[in-house]
């Protein structure tokens, strides 16, 4: 039986249904459950390093079937926010290939040089100095900060490594601005995307998620069910769980299925 009666559910991927290439323990069974009960399901990452087309064949290689149709991340809703308030902007990217590809695909032009209207600052394991100086420059010349996801690390097999929190303090720091707009967890911005996609009401979904000032205060924020899973990044002893009081706090998603 699964705990919660809600038609709409929204699982987190990093530290709720996997670490790095581990499916967390049960989780493709209850995705399996969920979906053979009639509820619908998306998945929602705030990290920009693969496409929604890559997390849909991750999934799958980990029992869980999907298409990139069930995947929202923080480089499409960027991507879509941003051609939608600035069409055809030029931007530089702190970022990766994937995130590149989709500014792309909806129409801005990504630039290598200063010469732009918008930073983007996302998850890059390829930061750098010579990143960082453009930055600056770009902003000295009128260029406006937006950001993907304000994580300060990501969960994975081996432990937490640096996420977009720390490309943002850098860029912050060195320009004396601060970024605009992230439009990832716990922002509004992902989460009208997110909904979109299930097609259910508010009051009829849950948000899953290992991280509490993200995934769990922005179903708290929209009146969302929600449920913390220990398996990531949040610990047991958290403070945050009493004051933010989750709807339901669990070990794993494993859980979710009595």
């Amino acid at each position: 039986m699964i705990r919660l009666p809600h038609r709409g559910w929204l699982f987190d991927l990093d530290g709720t249904i996997y670490l790095g290439d581990a499916l967390i323990p049960g989780a493709d069974a209850v995705i399996a459950a969920l979906r053979a009960d009639g509820r619908r399901v998306a998945f929602l990452s705030n990290k920009p390093l693969q496409t929604r087309d890559e997390y849909a064949r991750k999934l799958t290689r980990l029992g869980i079937p999907a298409s990139s149709d069930d995947v929202v991340n923080s480089s499409l809703v960027l991507a879509r926010h941003l051609a939608a308030i600035d069409p055809g902007a030029a931007v530089f990217v702190i970022g990766e290939p994937p995130l590149i590809a989709e500014l792309e695909a909806h129409g801005l032009e990504v630039r290598l040089d200063h010469r732009v209207r918008w930073v983007v600052i996302a998850f890059d394991r390829t930061f750098d100095y010579a990143k960082l100086n453009t930055a600056l420059q770009a902003v000295r010349g009128g260029a406006r900060l937006i950001a993907t996801n304000p994580d300060r690390t990501c969960p994975t097999e081996d432990g937490e490594i640096p996420d977009c929190a720390g490309m943002i303090a850098a860029v912050e720091a060195v320009t004396g601005h601060t970024v605009e707009i992230i439009v990832g967890k716990p922002c509004s911005i992902i989460l009208d995307v997110a909904l979109a996609t299930l097609g259910v009401p508010d009051a009829e979904c849950v948000v899953v998620g290992d991280r509490i000032e993200t995934d769990i205060v922005m179903g708290r924020r929209r009146g969302l069910a929600t449920v913390l899973v220990l398996s990531g990044v949040t610990r047991a002893d958290d403070p945050r769980i009493a004051e933010i009081r989750p709807d339901a706090v669990l070990p794993s998603v494993r859980e979710l299925v009595e």
